[in-house]
């Protein structure tokens, strides 16, 4: 078992970019959180937050195509694809808190 992550700007490019690795390998979304101010003084794009799960062989798989596809809309300073081998099982229940489950 793998937890990954995709963070990339904009609601759009995060949804393209699961899309095409829920196709590339076997992994499950756990949730999407945004990552912005709620005051909206800070004139940032919109950071987008990907969890998902899987085993460790698909997560990999997983994050490398979330990540090409990211690349498409993204500069590579804007896009982080990690995971986590064998997560313990507090990583696991604070996975799920998510804004969008």
């Amino acid at each position: 078992m793998a937890l990954g992550f995709l963070e990339c700007a904009g609601y759009g490019t995060a949804l393209y970019a699961m899309d095409h690795a829920c196709k590339a390998a076997d992994i499950r979304i756990v949730g999407i959180d945004t990552i912005n101010s709620k005051d909206s003084s800070a004139i940032i794009p919109l950071t987008v937050q990907v969890k998902f799960e899987g085993s460790v062989d698909d997560v990999r798989i997983g994050c490398i195509a979330a990540r090409d596809a990211a690349l498409m809309f993204n500069d590579p300073k804007d896009v982080l694809a990690e995971s986590i081998e064998g997560p313990c099982g507090g990583t696991n229940v604070l996975s799920l808190i998510t804004k969008v489950p």
